[in-house]
């Protein structure tokens, strides 16, 4: 008789075990008290008897594989003996999971048919907007302001929406030309990618069946939709007055450049035909320290998230998308990733005499937090492990440092991103945190603009603080917390003088960066800021 063998418990909090390698294959003869395997626990690696003889007839797990507690591991008993009994009570489940899976194609296909048929009932030269995905992390969109209302005619390349996603507020082009015969959302409402936005064609066409199926998915889209049009109705007047006048004049190839490179197209001057600007307006792009010191006055919209306070009166503010995904990210990074926090104290004296001989420069101007960028990311050089990201199954070493810089923003805190900073001078970096902070305070900042981070620093030191801690902003596996600099005894050469003293906390993941390690980043830290002409070595 077969014996099933399962996958045993060999420590009291394995919940798992993976086959690190097996000593028997299907065939072999198995004597009690042979080495069957050697199986890796959350603890260590053991070798695993048997305690039944025969033929090994089937493995339940391959070798590198894992499986659960108690799970089938092999099956021994008499050779040429059929098991396809104890096998197949393994098969009907991944059958059944086979059949539900099956059933969910068949549901997924009927809901396919169904927008299927949907588009089936669009009436010719019709085109059916869905919302756009416009980050890599966006599952829903909301409309901030429509720049179009319905009735209005719509041109290729007017400027139609502008979608607020889960980093920043963008503008949303029309890529077609018609008539605006139905909006999908409502201003300030919000809908998932995908979902019909708007319904462009030509002028009078019944639409009012198209994407139907879906409404009827969903009994609190109908009303919604009424809102709109009674809404579009009222607003339709004043409407046309906020159409794009200030759309700017770039070539699809230029704008996909600018997109990729992060650039803002306000910022330049074009070269084409009635200052359009063409492919080699971008590709020649340099930012100025100058240009974000003009746009700093757009910070006003802080004033939108003012609150008065009125004795015994509650007040509410409806959550932006923003702030709901930073909620999101910080508690899965909090509850997920193991934080350990490691503190250093750096002597500033010579990082502010090396300042001001920097500033004296003509036409620059640098400030602390740029020559801290500027260390943090030539000390990940030397410590990539502090420069990489917890993959599960894998930790994956990122072969480019992009230091992220928290920015705090109306609805909370955006993170937006200098790629190769390790390559950047102090100028360059200093010109891109004033012009990515200035249009991050008023939602100018494109999404590209806040992906592809490796690590992060937040500073809180202009408002005084001198220690604190900070969540890690995943998928990176630590954060560099910056306090204020402030003026302590210390002692120097056995003298008591006065010292200019900063606190720098680092926050961790354990699953990525030991302490050793994050020490280690640290001391290299603390040798960079204290001795700024290493920077240059």
């Amino acid at each position: 008789m077969a014996e099933v063998i399962t996958m045993p418990r060999l420590s009291d909090t394995m919940t798992e075990g993976k086959v690190a390698k097996w000593h028997k294959k299907v065939g072999d003869k198995v004597k009690e008290g042979d080495i069957l395997a050697e199986i890796e626990t959350d603890k260590a690696v053991q070798d695993f008897e048997s305690e039944v003889e025969g033929t090994l007839l089937y493995v339940g797990v391959e070798e590198g594989g894992a499986a659960a507690v108690d799970s089938v591991l092999a099956i021994i008993g008499n050779e040429g003996e059929d098991i396809s009994g104890l096998t197949g009570g393994e098969a009907p489940k991944s059958n059944d999971s086979e059949e539900k899976k099956v059933d969910e194609d068949h549901k997924t296909e009927n809901n396919a048919t169904s927008i299927e048929q949907a588009d089936a009932e669009v009436p010719a030269g019709v085109e059916v907007i869905t919302m756009p995905r416009l980050s890599d992390t966006m599952t829903e969109g909301k409309v901030a302001k429509w720049h179009k209302n319905v009735g209005d005619t719509v041109k290729e390349g007017d400027l139609l929406a502008e979608i607020e996603t889960d980093k920043a507020v963008q503008d949303f082009e029309s890529e077609f030309n018609g008539v605006l015969l139905k909006q999908g959302v409502e201003e300030g409402g919000a809908a998932p990618v995908d979902s019909v936005l708007a319904i462009i064609g030509p002028e009078g066409t019944d639409v009012s069946g198209v994407g139907a199926p879906k409404a009827a998915s969903s009994s609190s889209e109908k009303p919604a939709e009424q809102k709109t049009e009674a809404k579009s109705e009222e607003k339709a007047a004043p409407a046309a007055d906020s159409s794009s006048t200030d759309r700017v004049a770039i070539s699809p190839l230029a704008k996909k450049m600018a997109q990729d490179k992060g650039v803002d197209i306000n910022s330049i001057q074009g070269s084409g035909e009635n200052g359009r600007i063409v492919k080699k307006d971008i590709e020649n792009y340099q930012p100025s320290a100058s240009k974000p010191a003009a746009s700093a006055p757009a910070a006003s919209p802080a004033a939108q998230v003012a609150l008065s306070f009125v004795q015994g009166e509650d007040t509410e503010t409806p959550n932006s998308q923003v702030r709901n995904v930073i909620a999101k990210r910080l508690s899965e990074s909090k509850f997920t990733a193991p934080h350990y926090y490691l503190m250093v104290e750096i002597n500033m004296d010579k990082a502010i005499e090396a300042r001001k001989e920097i500033n004296s420069l003509p036409d620059t101007k640098i400030s602390f937090n740029d020559m801290i960028i500027k260390a943090t990311a030539v000390a990940l050089r030397k410590h990539p492990q502090v420069n990489s990201s917890w993959a599960g199954d894998k930790i994956i070493h990122r072969g480019n440092i992009n230091v992220g810089v928290a920015v705090a923003i109306p609805d909370g805190l955006v993170v937006p991103v200098l790629k190769n900073t390790d390559q950047m001078n102090y100028t360059q970096i200093s010109a891109a945190v004033k012009d990515m902070a200035a249009r991050a305070k008023n939602k100018g900042l494109k999404a590209n603009e806040m992906e592809g981070s490796t690590f992060s620093i937040s500073n809180l030191g202009m408002f005084g603080i001198e220690t604190f801690t900070s969540i890690i902003n995943q998928p990176n596996s630590a954060i560099l917390s910056v306090g204020a600099i402030i003026e302590k005894p210390v002692v120097k050469n056995g003298q008591i003088v006065v010292g200019n003293i900063m606190k720098l906390s680092l926050a961790c993941d354990h699953r990525v960066v030991d302490g050793a390690t994050g020490a280690q980043f640290l001391q290299t830290l603390k040798t960079y800021l204290e001795n700024p002409l290493t920077l240059l070595l």
